[in-house]
């Protein structure tokens, strides 16, 4: 059973993890949360209506499906290194964390062989859609697979694509992310020759909006994080460079021109020098403005 009703397990109840397992719970299924941190296990029992599980195995016990929500690929290895022996044949893994594409393999073959299937469903949407269930969600895996829990995606997104085999979600969201970070660069260099001509950069920024030059950055990120200076998207700057780094890494492994990307992410990881190690990923932003 994986509709309403259903005992779910979810590992990782942080700013993503917890609104996106209270929505599953609104929805009807059996959520057990966890979380390694103490002040997030109480932040779920609070908003969750129910304590959190004590352990990651209390988690998944009687659970069809258990949910990662977790910072990488160690942490995930690290969880399915321990949840793998207790998890019943037939019990299905949806890791929607932003993990690497070859680890997840590994993962899934090795989870294959205890009888448990792993499907990778990365997000794209931040904690705004998290909150709303308007998350794009980036499925990986064998298409009864992805069927399977599919009215389970549907409670998180508003738009779930089935881009591949397993790994396939995480290369796509890996690739996202390289362009994410490629076109906030790009709008802060723009927007700060804007400002520096003596341009009114909210007018600029709705000029562009209805011009070839809009993307997600002059949509979305400078209008709601940057001019308001609350640089509070809730995706760091750090998982944001992790994310570009398994991209690049991609590139690299297929052979195919990276010149542009290889330089975006030095600067990235430039700023990240410099910024504090919990620095919103707008914060880039600081340094041009």
């Amino acid at each position: 059973m994986t509709g309403p009703g259903a005992v779910v397990g979810f590992a990782g109840l942080g700013k993503m993890g917890a609104p996106m397992a209270i929505r599953l719970a609104e929805a009807g299924y059996q959520v057990q949360g966890y979380d390694v941190s103490e002040a997030a296990a109480r932040n779920w029992t609070e908003r969750g209506g129910v304590p959190a599980s004590p352990s990651l195995r209390a988690m998944a016990a009687g659970a069809e499906t258990v949910v990662l929500m977790l910072p990488d690929s160690a942490v995930v290895r690290a969880v399915m290194d321990d949840l793998l022996p207790a998890l019943g044949e037939g019990t299905i893994v949806v890791d929607m964390s932003s993990s690497e594409p070859l680890v997840t393999r590994d993962l899934a073959a090795e989870a294959a062989a205890r009888g448990v299937t792993l499907v990778d469903a990365p997000v794209s949407g931040g904690v705004k859609g998290a909150v709303s269930g308007r998350l794009t969600i980036m499925a990986g895996g064998a298409d009864a697979d992805v069927a399977r829990v599919r009215p389970l995606l549907d409670v998180l997104g508003a738009r779930v694509v089935h881009v591949g085999d397993v790994g396939a979600g995480h290369a796509v969201k890996a690739l996202n992310n390289l362009l994410s970070a490629t076109h906030l660069l790009a709008t802060c260099e723009a927007m700060a020759a804007a400002a520096e001509f003596g341009l009114d950069v909210p007018t600029v920024l709705n000029a562009i909006n209805t011009s070839s030059g809009r993307c997600g950055s002059t949509e979305n990120k400078w209008p709601d994080f940057i001019v308001p200076r609350t640089f509070d998207s809730g995706f760091s700057l750090r998982l944001m460079l992790k994310d570009m780094r398994i991209a690049l890494g991609l590139a690299a492994a297929a052979g195919t021109p990276s010149t542009l990307s290889a330089a975006v992410v030095s600067l990235w990881a430039e700023a990240a020098g410099t910024l504090p190690e919990t620095a919103d990923h707008t914060e880039i932003a600081r340094r041009f403005i």
